[in-house]
């Protein structure tokens, strides 16, 4: 009987997730260290940092995995409030940083509000197109889901954010397609997207840094020294890593600080340098085992609301995954957008342990 109990339990546990998890945050924290060692003063001072935000990560992600997430979806109300509370204390008590005002100091780390919104808003869109039955039919039930998402969209492009406002995006069209969107407003929302591009342009509504960085994505070679210098010092070093990298800690872009925001934006590039070709790829699998176990949960889950959930949390770590390694290569606009479980960032690491955390609640809960 001890036995039979103890194998019901183990079949609750997803280990590829865990063990995939725990393998990409040990690989993330050891390229953390390699970036920054070189840096002035105590150079383990961002490793340890990382460290304990991944010990933190690692209990909220227990702590999110042993209950039943279903509960969760009863407390949308709540959870969205919230979630436009905090993005609107960014304007009042936030902390600016290269002209953007996204994070709250709470004592021993910032706050990022903005990172909180992507987990927020897979638990609250995930309730509501559960509550239609994952049927969005009608125009108004859509320009209700654009209607959620807009107003912590807003708020957070405003910051501004583009890049997270991008996840947000993203998130919504995932769970969307699993919910069964119909052609003609996937049609709809493709039109939109194209006339609110156009309009963009047309009234010059992004920031100069951000047109600069576009500019950079079309023409690499425009400004060289300036805003070209970060895509060019990443191309640099990812291309001279050719298969195996130059070594772990003896890249020159990074050590010799040549590559900017080298530990958080541009961690891949520095992977690339060190470790090649093979280092990459190694990262890359481990990120397609994240991300096919989430599918899978999803695919799995005994509810709904739980494939919702879990096609969130997959499309927020495929689409971040998908920009961050294109913009160091060049083959996407530089948009500050973090690698999962691997860049430094506590707000961004809670929220992908919370993240982990509710994938394991879904697929703990499949037979209920």
């Amino acid at each position: 009987m001890k036995n039979k109990g103890f194998f019901e339990w183990v079949r609750l546990i997803d280990f590829s997730l865990i063990i995939g998890t725990f393998l990409l945050v040990a690989y993330g924290n050891l390229m953390v260290y390699s970036a920054s060692y070189a840096n002035q003063g105590d150079p383990f001072v961002l490793l340890k940092k990382q460290l304990i935000f991944t010990l933190l990560g690692v209990l909220v992600a227990a702590g999110m995995a042993f209950f039943n997430y279903s509960w969760l979806r009863h407390y949308m109300l709540p959870l969205y409030i919230g979630n436009v509370v905090l993005l609107l204390l960014v304007f009042f008590i936030g902390q600016t940083t290269l002209g953007a005002t996204r994070w709250i100091s709470i004592g021993f780390f910032n706050l990022q509000p903005s990172e909180l919104a992507k987990i927020i808003l897979i638990l609250t869109l995930g309730a509501f197109l559960a509550d239609k039955k994952g049927n969005v039919q009608t125009f108004s039930e859509l320009v209700v889901v654009f209607a959620h998402v807009g107003l912590p969209l807003i708020l957070i492009l405003v910051q501004p954010d583009m890049g997270t406002a991008l996840v947000l995006m993203a998130i919504t069209l995932g769970m969307l397609f699993i919910s069964g969107l119909r052609w003609q407003h996937a049609l709809l929302i493709l039109g939109i997207g194209i006339i609110a591009i156009l309009l963009i342009f047309q009234f010059n509504l992004l920031r100069e840094y951000q047109m600069d960085r576009l500019m950079i994505f079309i023409n690499p070679s425009v400004d060289p020294m300036g805003a070209g210098y970060n895509l060019m010092q990443s191309k640099i070093a990812i291309g001279s890593g050719n298969f195996f990298g130059k070594g772990l800690f003896s890249g020159t872009q990074s050590g010799l600080r040549f590559l900017p925001v080298r530990h958080a934006d541009f961690i891949f590039s520095v992977v690339g340098e060190e470790l090649g070709f093979f280092g990459a790829l190694i990262l890359l699998g481990l990120y397609f085992l994240l991300i096919s176990r989430g599918i899978a949960i999803a695919m799995s889950a005994g509810n709904l609301y739980g494939t919702l959930v879990a096609t969130g949390v997959s499309a927020m770590w495929l689409f971040q995954v998908l920009v961050n390694t294109g913009m160091t290569m060049g083959i996407m606009p530089i948009t500050g957008i973090p690698l999962p479980f691997f860049s430094y960032g506590g707000s961004s690491m809670l929220v992908n342990f919370i993240g982990a955390g509710l994938l394991l609640n879904v697929y703990a809960n499949r037979f209920k």
